[in-house]
């Protein structure tokens, strides 16, 4: 900046560090012009000031470079050059203590120390056997990426179904609905077997909640015969043969129980799942008694199963036809928490349920042909209906509360 004068701030407009001088001091000529010139190049000081104040302001100049800068010199100038040496050892103090090994994630971490913690935590997720189960997982992913699983002629893949859904759905079941069972002994344990059951809850809940309950205590899987609109949407098709439901036609329901399968079906259909909260546990029309032909074809007996808890999950107060119609879904459910509450108001609320399998209606005793008689097939549909309708008035009766 040559010659030029620099003014501090805080001075008001007096040239020097604000002492009445009209000579910058050493650290604003350091900030204006880099290293200070040498004396012979230095303008003429003229004595504008006493010179007792002179002195002291340089002696003050002088104390407060010194002190604000120790081991400084005059070529270092601020934002260029070395430091000094005081600056200098503490920036070699600090380099030399900062290492790779500090900066990087593990830090000091052992090897033995991180095995430790990895093991604590296979622990935590697997449980005391957790190198066997983490065995079998690992075996479980080798054979998914090599191919080497089966599944049958419907898609039901068994593995999947029982590692993954049934894991998933096993809380709900114990812990969120707390199902009572009674009755699991009417289920047979090596032979083909229909189970009816009612129908509700606005999403199919009991029938997932069948399927857990069951595997869990008999050790088998349901079957389930699904509507077409299950089959039609996208994803949830896939996932419901890999589960083990197939159509609820008459071909289906004949091979699965002729080859010793447990069938589940739920007659009632949407008129059931989508019914008003004030029609409550009221049995729908069973259709036409199609299961009933299937079971009379293949001679297998017909357990009738009663749920008490699903009606109350989703309080199904009204329906939007118009809105129904547009997403092409049998009804559009309004209840207290849904839609007001979007995604949140999903989920069901924690009732407590009862599950009751019934005596199982024999139909091996009919003669042949039976399947054919419209007559027999009715009655049987009503033998079965009024049996469910009945355990569900006990069951209420029974039941101390929707929540207890």
């Amino acid at each position: 900046m040559g010659d030029a004068e620099v003014i501090p701030i805080g001075t008001r407009g007096r040239p020097g560090r604000g002492t009445g001088s009209t000579t910058p001091s050493s650290a604003s000529r350091g900030l204006a012009g880099g290293a200070r010139r040498p004396a012979a190049q230095r303008s003429p000081e003229p004595p504008e000031q006493p010179e007792e104040i002179s002195d002291a302001a340089d002696a003050q100049d002088g104390a407060t470079d010194a002190g604000a800068h120790p081991g400084w010199t005059d070529e270092d100038s601020i934002g260029g050059g070395a430091a000094g040496p005081a600056a200098d050892a503490t920036t070699s103090s600090t380099t030399s203590s900062t290492t790779t090994a500090d900066r990087h994630p593990l830090g000091n971490v052992s090897p033995a120390e991180l095995m430790n913690a990895l093991t604590g935590a296979a622990k935590e997720v697997f449980g005391p056997e957790w190198e066997e189960e983490l065995a079998r997982l690992l075996a479980f992913v080798r054979r998914r990426l090599t191919g080497d699983y089966a599944v049958d002629e419907y898609g039901f893949d068994p593995e999947v179904t029982e590692r993954f859904f049934l894991t998933a759905l096993r809380p709900v079941a114990q812990k969120w609905f707390r199902i009572e069972v009674r009755g699991i002994e009417n289920i047979p344990t090596d032979s083909g077997a229909l189970i009816v059951s009612n129908h509700s809850g606005t999403l199919p809940w009991d029938g997932l909640m069948t399927m857990v309950t069951v595997h869990d205590r008999t050790g088998r899987f349901v079957r389930p015969l699904g509507a077409d609109l299950v089959f039609r949407t996208p994803v949830v098709a896939q996932l419901a043969r890999m589960g083990g439901a197939t159509l609820a036609c008459s071909e289906d329901a004949d091979r699965m129980l002729a080859g010793g399968e447990l069938v589940g079906v739920w007659p009632e259909g949407f008129k059931g799942l989508g019914k008003p909260y004030a029609e409550r546990y009221k049995l729908q029309r069973f259709g036409r008694g199609g299961f009933v032909s299937a079971a009379l074809r293949t001679r297998t007996p017909i357990v009738p199963l009663s749920v008490v808890g699903a009606e109350e999950i989703y309080p199904m107060l009204s329906s939007m036809p118009t809105l129904a119609r547009v997403l092409g879904v049998p009804y559009f459910p309004v209840t207290p928490l849904f839609p007001w509450l979007g995604p949140l108001g999903m989920v069901p609320l924690p009732s407590k349920w009862l599950m009751e399998f019934g005596e199982p209606v024999r139909t091996d005793e009919l003669e042949d042909g039976a399947a054919d008689d419209p007559m027999l097939v009715f009655d049987v549909t009503d033998q079965v209906r009024e049996s469910i309708q009945q355990t569900l008035y006990r069951l209420l009766m029974e039941r101390k509360s929707v929540f207890g």
